[in-house]
């Protein structure tokens, strides 16, 4: 049976992705911070070499993008160090790894869908330590399938869906920002990617797995509001009326070359399942 590690494994993505692995016929072993620190060698390695597994799904992150600012240390130790690590051990074995990255890893200055190819230039300390981490990734294993994902919703974890169905419940009405766009994705699509490249390889790379179609984060709110029959009035603002800490790239869409289904359609099944409560 092929095994899967799945670093991460308590996270939002991961616990979407490790029980389709096993649904699809993987032996799974997930990994996270209680048996193996990625930022330790030593432990990585000494977990690898219990598991022998035959695949990496490179998950786990530093993911609070504002936080990211003032503790860069913690950032790049995670998404640089960590993933480092896990290059440099399964790149010795031969094993490939899954590394998912971010739409963050570019400026946000273009007009037309960025491809997998197209420069990088991070904005922010995240896209910072999330492109070290890729060229780690690429620098210790020749075995890589880069995902970059965008905008990630799932059920299992803090994500603007939810925050947006909590925040309709005590407000008549929400403002949201309206000049940034990007590719909504939900967990159980970018989940289903990585299991179609294990079962059905192709060539290791960088990968764009995002939501098909695009939306701005006061498009993706109004949706999400249709979708929940909520009457609540969704209002457009701008970044600059709504700062953080963290610069956000106003133009975040990525060419997934068809990989994930339309973004529409994914949040539907998503609000379907978790039901209108």
């Amino acid at each position: 049976m092929t095994k899967v590690l799945v670093t991460g494994a308590k996270g939002m993505l991961g616990q979407d992705l490790c029980p389709m692995l096993k649904e699809a016929g993987f032996e799974v072993f997930e990994a996270d911070l209680h048996n193996m620190d990625i930022t330790k060698l030593t432990e990585v390695k000494a977990v690898i070499d219990a598991e022998k597994p035959d695949y990496i799904v490179h998950a786990a992150a530093y993911t609070n993008v504002d936080a990211a600012e003032t503790d860069s240390d913690t950032a790049f130790l995670i998404n640089k160090t960590g993933s480092a690590n896990i290059a440099k051990i399964s790149g010795e074995k031969g094993i490939p790894v899954f590394y998912i990255s971010t739409d963050y890893v570019f400026n946000g200055k273009n007009t037309v869908p960025y491809k997998p190819n197209d420069p990088v230039s991070p904005i922010n300390v995240y896209g910072e330590s999330k492109l070290a981490g890729e060229i780690a990734v690429k620098t210790h294993n020749s075995k890589h399938y880069i995902f970059r994902t965008s905008w990630l919703y799932g059920h299992k974890g803090k994500n603007f869906v939810e925050t947006m169905i909590a925040l309709a419940q005590k407000n008549p009405e929400l403002r949201v920002v309206a000049d940034q766009v990007g590719c909504p994705t939900w967990t159980v699509e970018l989940s289903k990617a990585v299991i179609n490249f294990i079962k059905n390889p192709v060539s290791y790379g960088t990968y764009h797995v995002c939501g098909s179609g695009s939306t701005s984060w006061h498009g993706f709110a109004s949706k999400i509001m249709e979708f929940m029959n909520y009457n609540v009035k969704v209002i457009p603002v701008s970044t600059d009326e709504f700062p953080r800490p963290a610069k956000r790239p106003a133009y975040s869409i990525m060419d997934n070359s068809g990989i994930c289904p339309d973004w529409q359609e994914s949040l539907k099944k998503y609000i379907e399942l978790r039901g209108n409560g």
